[in-house]
């Protein structure tokens, strides 16, 4: 039986120390980090159903629209890691805070900008807040639960992130049909504002016995490496092809990140990312898995409803609600899962998840060949079923695999994999979204076998590094 419980309670144990007491209403800090992630997770989706009415609005081109969805995911996918370095060294609950609160003054931004360059700069703004909020959302939880619990709420707070990003096109749908575009910014300031109350009120102060030492020069170098290449990655994608600044964005991305490796070896103890980390299989293992199964995942959400609208003629508030069974089951089946990783490991649930994940891809084939019911529908639910599996388990084994004081910088790290891994995806698929009507299928398929294969091999990485005797580095 795997000893990942044990370990996940050696975690507990040190992230426990570094609060001055437990917190009297976990449950309501729990309901604090969903209700402040859902402001990110929501946003990162919600924005691609209104860019028809933006570019009406400000008579924008694609090429500009397109970063009205790329001006949050630059931020967010380059500053998660200096957002959880953050909350290890200042504090989890005063990061969660501020992050609320950038993200609500961004929202207001966006919602009264007057021109298309205005909306950019506060979609950057509303990344940036997003990066700070979400790792430590996740922090806080780890240290609030132990055992068992901390599986459940783990699980509960996955599923509620992965739901609010998947209904997310459904809402937008619904806000600028009825209110116009800006109702999707207007709606982000009383939520925050409940969320910032209740962190505030419920969510205990922490103190450390050691504090984790912050390290400016590689926050820059990673924060300026990882801008790079999202930056050239999202232009490539947005101009559907390798341009030659995207391919100097990418080059000085690679050479920063490489400069960042060197001075976090040179830094050691005080290095933002200690390489130490990478010592432990479990977490080298489980970010390789998580880059290949998210890229993955998110190449199919964008896929599908292009699909649905550019070549059987959905609409797009029908393609949204093609969606709504993938959130559902995964709402329902991550608390499960979550529960059984606490009691039995992440090993099992992870590798079967991941190739559920790809057994479901491999049913999208039949997509274009007959109807919803008989074709998108079983292989939503079937993927939608896989990551069930891993979404709960996936986190639960990050967090384990590092000792306490690094849980804030081990999620921002797992989460801007996942986004990475996501943005390559898009980045790649510049030959399928350039094709129209039938003819759109032939490489839609194609991708949907590289997905598979992608998804496989994330199961081959979970069997062979999350195992029995996988300790945090120490």
């Amino acid at each position: 039986m795997s000893t990942l419980p044990i370990d996940c309670d050696r975690t507990l144990a040190a992230s426990a120390r570094a609060h001055d007491k437990a917190p009297a209403h976990p449950n309501l800090v729990l309901c604090t980090s969903i209700l402040a992630s859902s402001l990110a997770f929501i946003d990162g989706s919600v924005v691609n159903v209104g860019l028809s009415a933006i570019g009406r609005d400000f008579a924008g081109g694609g090429a500009d629209l397109s970063w009205v969805v790329n001006g949050y995911l630059l931020p967010l996918s380059s500053l998660l890691l200096l957002g959880g370095a953050l909350g290890d060294r200042y504090g989890r609950k005063r990061m969660l805070v501020a992050g609320i609160g950038v993200f609500a003054l961004a929202s207001l931004l966006c919602a009264l900008a007057p021109s298309l360059a205005l909306l950019v700069a506060g979609r950057l703004l509303q990344g940036v807040g997003a990066a700070m909020l979400l790792p430590n959302s996740l922090a806080v939880l780890s240290a609030t639960f132990q055992g068992k619990k901390r599986g459940r709420a783990v699980g509960t707070w996955a599923a509620a992130g992965a739901a609010a990003g998947a209904i997310g096109p459904l809402l937008g749908g619904w806000l600028i049909d009825t209110m116009g575009w800006r109702a999707v910014f207007y709606i982000n300031l009383p939520i925050a504002a409940l969320a910032m109350f209740m962190a505030w009120r419920f969510v205990p102060g922490n103190t450390r016995d050691k504090p984790v030492a912050l390290d400016p020069l590689g926050a820059v170098l990673a924060s300026l490496g990882l801008a790079c290449l999202t930056w050239g990655l999202a232009d490539a994608s947005a101009e559907k092809h390798l341009t030659p600044w995207a391919g100097m964005a990418l080059a000085a991305g690679v050479v920063i990140l490489l400069a960042f490796l060197c001075i976090e070896r040179r830094a050691g103890e005080r290095a933002m990312l200690p390489l130490k980390l990478f010592g432990s299989s479990a977490f080298s293992g489980l970010n390789l898995m998580t880059f290949l199964l998210y890229g993955a995942l998110g190449a199919l959400m964008l896929l599908v409803p292009f699909v649905l609208i550019q070549s059987l003629g959905y609409s797009a508030r029908q393609a949204g609600a093609a969606l709504l069974p993938f959130p559902v089951v995964l709402a329902i089946g991550s608390p499960l899962m979550g529960r059984v990783a606490a009691s039995h490991g992440s090993r099992l649930p992870l590798s079967v998840g991941s190739l559920i994940v790809a057994g479901g891809f491999l049913l999208a084939l039949r997509i274009g060949n007959g109807s919803y019911a008989a074709t998108v529908l079983p292989a939503l639910l079937v993927i939608a079923l896989g990551m069930a599996c891993v979404a709960a388990p996936l986190t639960t084994a990050v967090l384990s695999s590092v000792d306490g004081s690094h849980t804030g910088i081990a999620s921002g790290f797992n989460s801007a994999v996942a986004r990475g891994g996501g943005l390559i995806a898009t980045a790649m698929l510049g030959v399928v979204l350039t094709a129209q009507g039938r003819a759109l299928l032939a490489p839609f398929h194609v991708a949907l076998m590289v997905c598979a294969g992608s998804a496989a091999a994330a199961a081959v990485c979970a069997f062979a590094w999350v195992r029995p005797g996988n300790t945090p580095p120490r």
